[in-house]
Formats: C-alpha cells, sequence, structure tokens
C-alpha cells in the first residue's frame, strides 16, 4: 500500500492476526521491517516459517518488543541472508536472546551449541537505542534514508513504539503492542506528537479491562476460596509481562496482609525467572509507583513466599505433591497460551479436579489450548490424551498487557490533528471492525483503513 510518493508498505504477518508480527516500509526503494514474529495457535495453520519475500531492500529491522510473535522468526531471517543492524531498546536487547532460546529448544530441539551458534550471530546485530532518541538508518552507500525513535509502549519492559521520519518530514508511527493505562509496575504510553501515518494494534479493540483495583480484588477471591476449599491455583503467564505483574501483585496483597504468609507462590518457568531478574536490573524503566516501593524498603519482585523452581526435578516433585494433597498454593507457569511448557503439565494432572482454578490473564488466540479451556470445553486433548475438565475457570482482563478500546481511542486522540491515515492491524476481524467503526465517529476526518 502506498502512503505518499515512494513510501509504501507490505504487511508479511500480523496485519489481520494477532500473532506472527511483520511489517515492511519502503522508502524511495530502500525499506525496513518492522518485527519479525512468529504465528502461533490457529494462525500457524499454513503459515510458513521460513522468510517468503525479498530482503534485496532491507537494509534494517526494528523490534517493538521482545514479546516471540514479534521476534520468534529471526533465526530464519538470518537463515534467509539478513545481516542489517537490529534496532531496539536496551531492555528488548536484553530480552531477545532470552527468548529466542527457549525458543529454538522447544521449536527445533537444537543442542546448546547450536543455539548459542545460532545467537551469537543474532546478537552481534543488535544495536540498543535509547528511548526518546532520533537514530539514522543507513542505506547501502548513500548515506542515511531515514531516521527513526522509541517511545515508551508501556506493553512490557523495555517495549516501545516506533516512530519513522520520512524523507518530507511526516512522520510514520507503528504501535507494536500497546500497553493499557494505570498499571502499577511500567509508566502509561502516551501518545506520539505527530502522526502523519499510524499502524495501530487493535487486539482488544472491541473490550474493556478491569480496572487494576478490580482485578486485585478478585484474585484475591479466588486466594480465599482455594484457602477455604483446598486445590491449586494455575496461572498460565506469559515468562514476560504477565508473570511480573501478577508478581507484583501478590506482593501487594502479602503487604496489606490480604494473603496468608502461609500460601506458596509458585513461579515454576525458568524462563519466567530470569525475565523477572531482568525487570529488576532495569527498575529505571518502573513506574513512579513501583520505584517508591523500592524506595520504602520492599522488594516487590523478590520476596521470600515466592518459591522459584529450576529443575525438572523439583518440577515433578511439587507437581505430585499438588496432585495428590490438594493443599492450596498459587502455580504461575508458561507458556501463557498452554502451547507447551510445564503448565500443560500441571493441567493434565489438576484439570479434572474441581478444587483447581485456572485463571487465565492474556489473550488466548484461537486454535490454543488455553482458548479451548478458556471458551468452556469439558474435555481438552493433553499430549494425545483426553482431560476432563471439572477446574472452575476465571478470565481477568485487568491483566492484559495490551490496550483496551478506551486506551487505544485515548492514544490517537492524542495524535489526530496531523493524522492523515489510520490503519488498524494486529487484530481479528471483529475486533478491528468495531474498533474501525468508534473511530470513524469520533474522528471522521481521518480516513481509517482495516
Amino acid at each position: 500500500m502506498e502512503l505518499t510518493e515512494g513510501v509504501f508498505v507490505t504487511h508479511h504477518g500480523g496485519k489481520d492476526t494477532v500473532t506472527g508480527s511483520c511489517h515492511e516500509l519502503s522508502i524511495n526503494g530502500s525499506s525496513i521491517l518492522i518485527d519479525c514474529g512468529l504465528f502461533q495457535g490457529a494462525d500457524a495453520l499454513g503459515s510458513r516459517l521460513d522468510i517468503s519475500f525479498s530482503l534485496s531492500s532491507v537494509r534494517a529491522l526494528v523490534l517493538t518488543h521482545a514479546h516471540i510473535d514479534h521476534i520468534g522468526r529471526l533465526p530464519w531471517l538470518f537463515a534467509a541472508g539478513f545481516r542489517g543492524p537490529i534496532y531496539c531498546t536496551q531492555a528488548t536487547a536484553h530480552l531477545v536472546p532470552l527468548m529466542l532460546e527457549d525458543g529454538l529448544k522447544l521449536q527445533l530441539n537444537l543442542n546448546a551449541a547450536a543455539r548459542g551458534r545460532i545467537l551469537d550471530l543474532i546478537t552481534r546485530h543488535l544495536h540498543p537505542v535509547r528511548y526518546q532518541e532520533w537514530m539514522p538508518v543507513k542505506d547501502t552507500g548513500h548515506g542515511y534514508f531515514t531516521y527513526l525513535r522509541f517511545q515508551h509502549a508501556g506493553h512490557i519492559l523495555g517495549s516501545a513504539y516506533v516512530e519513522i521520519k520520512l524523507p518530507n518530514k511526516e512522520v510514520v508511527v507503528f504501535s507494536g503492542d500497546l500497553g493499557p493505562a494505570q498499571t502499577p509496575l511500567l509508566p502509561d504510553p502516551k501518545p506520539p506528537q505527530r502522526a502523519d501515518y499510524l499502524f495501530l494494534e487493535s487486539t482488544y479493540g472491541n473490550k474493556r479491562h478491569e480496572s487494576p483495583a478490580t482485578r486485585s480484588q478478585r484474585l484475591r477471591k479466588i486466594v480465599d476460596r482455594s484457602l477455604a476449599d483446598g486445590g491449586a491455583i494455575l496461572i498460565p503467564a506469559f515468562s514476560v509481562g504477565r508473570t511480573q505483574e501478577l508478581i507484583y501483585d501478590f506482593e501487594q496483597l502479602l503487604f496489606e496482609n490480604k494473603v496468608s504468609s502461609r500460601l506458596p507462590i509458585i513461579l515454576d518457568s525458568p524462563m519466567a525467572a530470569k525475565v523477572t531478574k531482568a525487570y529488576r536490573q532495569y527498575r529505571k524503566l518502573w513506574s513512579k509507583e513501583a520505584k517508591r516501593h523500592i524506595q520504602n524498603g520492599r522488594h516487590p519482585l523478590n520476596f521470600e513466599q515466592c518459591v522459584v523452581v529450576d529443575s525438572h526435578r523439583d518440577h515433578m516433585r511439587i507437581l505430585n505433591r499438588l496432585a495428590s494433597s490438594g493443599e492450596p498454593a498459587i502455580v504461575l507457569a508458561a507458556s501463557g497460551m498452554c502451547q507447551g511448557g510445564r503448565i500443560t503439565n500441571y493441567l493434565k494432572a489438576l484439570l479434572p479436579d474441581e478444587r483447581t482454578d485456572v485463571v487465565f490473564c492474556g489473550y488466548q488466540a484461537s486454535g490454543t489450548l488455553g482458548r479451548a479451556i478458556q471458551s468452556g470445553q469439558r474435555h481438552v486433548e493433553i499430549d494425545g490424551e483426553t482431560v476432563r475438565v471439572n477446574a472452575a475457570i476465571h478470565s481477568m482482563s485487568g491483566y492484559s498487557a495490551h490496550a483496551d478500546k478506551q486506551d487505544l481511542m485515548s492514544f490517537v486522540a492524542g495524535c489526530a490533528s496531523e493524522l492523515k491515515q489510520l490503519h488498524l492491524i494486529h487484530g481479528e476481524s471483529e475486533s478491528k471492525n468495531e474498533l474501525a467503526s468508534n473511530f470513524k465517529s469520533v474522528f471522521p476526518l481521518v480516513p481509517v483503513i482495516c
């Protein structure tokens, strides 16, 4: 699609889906890629991992954040011959190797040496960029052909939306994934000062989330039920973002004496444990509220009652104990959509127990085990076996790492005065169509393209 003379956008993924994000912005014959993510769930059916588009004009890759649906195809991008710079924030550069290593292990079953070679190659091309600083992007033998800048997106640690300056001084903005307002751990995203062409995610364009206060109250009620009736609370948690928000809230409930100090909070995900350590390392990126907790001597992501499980042996020991005893416990384990990882072992063992609670705190893509359980199916298949679902199932939108309809409307309102085109991407059709209708009624002069 042509935006203006000599400027085109081509979508290689993440246009009509919520996974596989990959967009190409071409400026007078040279281009940059924005993200190169993995297709997941139903989006992955029939999708190719190898790079099927030409890289001859691609001069650089820009990463908005480190979720696997935005970075997961990097190994295939390099296999196709890409050797340009990868621009991202400092925290994203820290997280990318962690996330990719986990993906290479699960997807390709590569040994440590093979994973190391791939990660070393990718890491050498990472160029960390500070927030709010313009970065020139080189063309081949022709100086610089564009400039880009990262702004806080509030989605996960290091997440950003990217502003790209065109030769005519117009600005193209790719939102990446925007976070919701008023989350306690990360700062809220602020709209760009100028956006002539905005490519906006629409994951929850037709929904309103619970407030942080409401989510904390609901979480406490589920915990109270578990303490009264026994049984584990299973939370399929994304290693980056959701897990840290949950740990933060559990620490707050403990601080307020609203959760028993006897209740173990089990973090059974080696990847999530590594990411949580990165969150602590980059606490300069936290919200003002979270920084105040640190100043007051609290440790929101590192407290005694949070038990970190590393080895597979300890994982199986805890799983067998919970299955046999029915004692109350809170378990956070990946993967967030239940597509593998240690959470599937817990679900297989504990879904038939009516004392079990399963709490979904994030988007469950179509075709995933998480979506099947969340939608109320009474029998699901795990590792080739049919498992009866007797557990209580809860969905808490207040923990979504994505902006909701009102957040997206507010983001656009902050830059609508000069907006020439608003493109809705990264969303299923129902979400995009409802959001487009809202935008057209509120901003009738802005062309909305979905």
